[in-house]
């Protein structure tokens, strides 16, 4: 299993509110969740009304499957026109061998 995941800066220059800013990010929160599938939320510089962060994280079986979908998210936001990136961390992380096979084909009471 593959893991991405980030944190993404947002600078949103015509907002003059928090509740500008709360317009804008549920555009960008809820679209990009319907287009792929993701967990996103803000999570970061609440207060400012200009500025936002907002983290994600993106599952899948393939690292290059995973860092492609990353890539295409960040475009996407770019693309929707309604904040800038100003910048962004993305990590990715594999998790292999996280239940090792013979465990699956010893019986419920074998190990006592």
């Amino acid at each position: 299993m593959v893991v991405g995941y980030g944190i993404i800066q947002l600078r949103i220059p015509t907002s003059g509110s928090l509740k500008g800013k709360r317009s804008v990010l549920n555009k960008i929160l809820k679209r990009a969740q319907n287009e792929f599938n993701i967990s996103i939320a803000q999570v970061g510089r609440l207060n400012d009304h200009q500025t936002a962060e907002i983290g994600f994280a993106i599952t899948g079986n393939e690292s290059r499957f995973i860092n492609g979908k990353i890539d295409h998210l960040l475009r996407f936001i770019d693309d929707l026109k309604v904040a800038e990136i100003v910048n962004s961390k993305i990590e990715m992380m594999v998790v292999s061998d996280f239940l090792e096979p013979a465990a699956w084909e010893t019986g419920k009471y074998d190990e006592f």
